[in-house]
């Protein structure tokens, strides 16, 4: 991991309420501060409504912040649109249905994901030196992909859609992966199917990530550092060996002793 002068990400101060004024006035992020080296791959647990996706859509640009700052890469975004800011940021989201185009063929989706960020102009052909390159990043998945080019998105299975997700939102290499639960809604065996292919897309491509997950054994297995949140705010971050060597009840134990509360998610404490 190269400790480069300007970390990957940071987060100062960041504050977002939703339905300020009113009585139902809900404060999500609450002076978050983070930062983030390149090659950092961070997980992301907490309760219900304690701020984890909050956090990513703030990163990614969904709203404007109520005060902080966001910076990628020493490029202060915090005033960039979502649209402006995809250049710099993939995405996976909890619906496998989310992030492709499912009318349209695979090669298709790939090709959308590789000309992300760049002018209209580009011809919309695909070129036989892509779909090459586009077999051979399928092929990587190991789920036949490769074979299936010009199908349809949307007759893939749920896991299958997300893998090519994956593989759409890493095609660019962009500066900050922002995975959002995105094994959630699939079944155990897809889940940690594409949880082994996060892990390879992002080391292979030396990205930095993101990973929000209510499963407290798959935040502590992934990444290199972890972050516990808790009503808006980081209240626990571990790196490394001390990291590695976490069990799921000392974590839940680090929130009760961090936040004054017990950790209420059966998601989680059942993953």
């Amino acid at each position: 991991m190269s400790n480069t002068q300007n970390p990957m990400l940071t987060l100062e101060n960041v504050r977002k309420a939703f339905n300020r004024g009113t009585i139902n006035e809900k404060v999500a992020l609450n002076g978050v501060d983070l930062k983030l080296n390149e090659g950092d791959f961070v997980t992301i647990i907490g309760g219900n409504g304690a701020g984890k996706s909050t956090m990513l859509n703030a990163i990614a640009g969904v709203w404007p912040l109520d005060d902080g700052t966001i910076t990628v890469d020493g490029v202060d975004v915090t005033k960039l649109h979502e649209h402006k800011r995809a250049k710099y940021i993939g995405r996976v989201f909890q619906d496998p249905m989310t992030g492709t185009a499912a009318n349209m063929e695979i090669q298709e989706n790939l090709a959308i994901a590789a000309r992300r960020g760049k002018g209209r102009t580009l011809a919309w052909g695909i070129k036989s030196e892509e779909k090459k390159k586009y077999r051979e990043l399928l092929a990587m998945l190991e789920l036949g992909l490769e074979d299936r080019m010009s199908a349809k998105v949307g007759l893939l299975s749920g896991g299958q859609r997300q893998a090519l997700t994956l593989l759409m939102a890493t095609l660019m290499q962009p500066k900050i992966l922002l995975l959002d639960e995105h094994t959630a809604a699939l079944d155990p065996k897809t889940a940690a199917k594409v949880l082994e292919l996060s892990d390879m897309l992002i080391e292979k491509n030396g990205l930095t990530a993101m990973m929000v997950t209510h499963n407290m054994n798959d935040a502590i297995t992934h990444g290199n550092r972890l972050i516990m949140m808790n009503e808006g705010k980081i209240i626990f971050d571990v790196s490394g060996e001390e990291k590695k060597k976490l069990t799921v009840p000392e974590l839940i134990k680090k929130f009760s002793d961090a936040s004054g509360q017990e950790f209420a998610n059966d998601r989680a404490l059942l993953g």
